[in-house]
């Protein structure tokens, strides 16, 4: 299993960070290979430029500038997002990463002569989670229609391997949220991840102790 998580929060006490670390452990206990790209600490540029725009379409030419988050995600099978929900969608930082990383010929095909519709590119990810946190209560989300979830959960994972795996967790109403609430979530989380990494995931065998 090779895991790529995408975090994306600006301050490292966050409640977010905490969720990041229940995912790394169960990744890491499972014996996964990880990679964690942080895109606040990285720096990462959320902006889509002119010169970008105008290579679009050219797989080596617009894979350059992010050639790092690419290699990530052409190496992974499984994809995990955490982030916290600003109105009602995904941090302008995440955002970014999608329009600058996504990339034809890198998450998906072009309309060309076999069909005038995108195709899925990233048919190797198999597993897809998101785990965020959320100002407002699940009914107001979805009153409003929860775009940053079905951005990643329908568009990315349109693009997937067909039968690709998928998890998600939210914690509402984190603004009055408790520490017993916040405990609960991450237990949920550790419960999620438990089942989305499956049988199939060969752990590390236990070590022999010397009698």
């Amino acid at each position: 299993m090779r895991a790529l998580v995408v975090y994306a929060h600006p301050r490292e006490e966050s409640f977010n960070a905490a969720v990041r670390d229940v995912v790394l452990e169960r990744l890491h206990a499972a014996g996964a290979e990880v990679r964690l790209m942080d895109l606040y600490k990285e720096d990462f540029c959320a902006c889509l430029s002119s010169k970008e725009l105008e290579c679009y379409e050219n797989t080596e030419a617009n894979c350059a500038p992010v050639a790092d988050s690419t290699d990530a995600v052409m190496w992974c099978d499984t994809l995990i997002f955490v982030y916290p929900t600003w109105w009602y969608g995904l941090p302008a930082i995440l955002k970014g990463w999608l329009d600058r990383v996504l990339l034809p010929g890198v998450a998906f095909l072009m309309p060309d002569n076999e069909s005038p519709n995108i195709r899925p590119g990233m048919t190797h990810i198999k597993r897809l989670a998101v785990f965020t946190t959320c100002g407002a209560s699940w009914w107001l989300t979805q009153m409003v229609g929860a775009p940053g979830k079905r951005t990643l959960l329908r568009g990315v994972r349109f693009i997937c391997a067909k039968q690709c795996k998928t998890t998600f967790a939210a914690h509402y109403l984190m603004d009055s949220s408790t520490p017993r609430s916040r405990k609960a979530h991450l237990a949920k989380v550790g419960a999620r991840m438990e089942r989305f990494i499956g049988a199939d995931v060969v752990r590390p065998a236990p070590k022999a102790v010397e009698a």
